[in-house]
């Protein structure tokens, strides 16, 4: 049975045939070269499991051959042949990545050890990485409940589309669950055992909002006694979601977009630029197209972000979906209140599937955490809803279909009578509706609406 493949650089003739001998007898496969020059020419032609060089050599000595190696083929084991004068060296070249060396003149039971233990390590780095493959190859979207139309075609597209490395513009409502389509591209992408961060764009001034980002140098502004890595530093190697990315100042978008250009950003106050790798996710509930027409986001930057565009669907479009999601959320929340509740009143979930939910996948969410708090019994019921589902005139209202307005008006027509009801108090509307305060100070001011407290 092959035991593995061994590259042995050695310039000395009877070393380089000794060890070529033993190792040949011990049933690795062997290719044996006098020198580094040769060395490159051959782990340009194949890879190799174990990678054995003598450390100083003419032309082209071990050090060279490891950083060859690791840069052709970064899980390559690498055994350092070394002298007892240039151990040190030999040390230097296990911090830059080699597996171990072999002081000469070493013992031959020695070394059988020293390969085969680099060998294991090898075999064990190839298992994981088929684990993991077949792991990844297994996944689906564990984040999106649901199986209407619309749906299935969004987890298709976002299976489709995650492996690549192309920024993602996702579009939809306050509460359809942008957040979550973000994390099933991360879930399903090579990145995925690195961070996802998320930050909201419309939820900080242009100062606190480049703060956060792009971090700040020691001094940089009053209060700044340290150095502060920003979100797009700290996720490094993983996924970061750019959250309402239509309410970002112009000043941050051109930033942002020398980001995304040059893969390198500077700190508040700095002077150096810092290299990182990251996959860009944006979200928006605006229309950005538009929003370029007006002037109010750059162009450029919108079609650097637009590689690739989703758009999630309404609770209203995928209606079909409200039991499932009833049933979800009443787990989720009868599990995390250690409550046996297993079942939803018909009436009540006639009332769900004919409500309109403006405020989408999170205000059901809302509204079901609510009645698995207030149940407690086994069923949940008509008065576990909150009380305006509960009034006559409610139910009659959302019923029956006077004329057929645009979503948007629908929308802005519930805001108005969720406001008037709770007294213009902006907190406890945002509660009703499922969103939080920002947002609907911005549906406000969109709609042209008052406010209240």
């Amino acid at each position: 049975m092959r035991r593995g493949k061994i590259l042995i650089v050695e310039d000395e003739l009877i070393a380089r045939e000794n060890l070529d001998h033993v190792l040949k007898k011990e049933g690795y496969d062997t290719v044996a070269v006098e020198s580094g020059v040769l060395a490159f020419k051959a782990l340009e032609k194949q890879e190799f499991d174990l990678v054995m060089t003598d450390l100083k050599m003419q032309q082209v000595d071990g050090l060279q051959v490891l950083e060859r190696t690791k840069e052709l083929s970064p899980d390559t084991e690498v055994i350092m042949i070394t002298g007892f004068a240039t151990v040190s060296t030999a040390v230097e070249a296990m911090q830059k990545g080699a597996y171990h060396y072999l002081p000469k003149p070493y013992k031959i039971d020695e070394m059988r050890i020293l390969v085969a233990k680099a060998m294991e390590k090898r075999s064990l780095r190839q298992e994981v990485t088929e684990l993991k493959r077949q792991v990844q190859s297994q996944k689906k979207v564990p984040f999106l409940v649901g199986k209407s139309p619309k749906i299935e075609l969004l987890k298709q597209t976002i299976e489709q589309i995650a492996p690549a490395d192309a920024t993602v513009l996702i579009l939809g409502e306050t509460g359809t669950g942008k957040e979550l389509v973000a994390k099933a591209i991360h879930h399903l992408s090579p990145r995925s055992e690195n961070r996802f961060l998320a930050i909201n764009c419309g939820a900080f001034s242009e100062e606190l909002l480049a703060n956060e980002l792009f971090g700040h140098e020691r001094e940089a502004f009053t209060g700044a006694r340290g150095v502060k890595k920003g979100l797009l530093e700290a996720a490094s190697g993983g996924t970061i979601l750019l959250d309402e990315i239509g309410d970002m100042p112009t000043s941050m978008q051109v930033k942002l977009l020398r980001v995304l250009q040059d893969k390198t950003l500077m700190r508040v106050g700095g002077t150096n630029e810092i290299p990182v790798d990251i996959r860009v996710l944006a979200a928006t509930n605006k229309d950005l197209k538009g929003e370029v027409e007006q002037g109010n986001f750059r162009q450029d930057l919108y079609y650097r972000i637009n590689v690739v565009t989703l758009h999630v669907p309404t609770l209203a479009e995928r209606q079909d979906d409200i039991p499932l999601l009833c049933r979800h959320f009443l787990g989720k929340f009868a599990e995390a209140q250690d409550k046996k509740i297993d079942r939803i009143s018909d009436e009540v979930m006639d009332v769900l599937l004919h409500y309109e939910f403006p405020g989408n996948i999170r205000e059901l969410e809302n509204i079901m955490e609510r009645a698995v708090t207030l149940c407690n019994g086994s069923v949940i019921e008509m008065q576990h809803l909150p009380l305006d589902f509960q009034q006559p005139i409610f139910q009659v209202q959302r019923y029956q279909r006077r004329e057929l307005n645009t979503l948007e008006a629908n929308e802005k027509e519930y805001i108005a009578w969720v406001v008037k009801q709770v007294n213009g108090n902006k907190t406890k509307a945002a509660e009703i509706l499922g969103i939080d305060r920002v947002s609907l100070w911005r549906k406000l001011k969109r709609f042209d609406l008052n406010g209240g407290s």
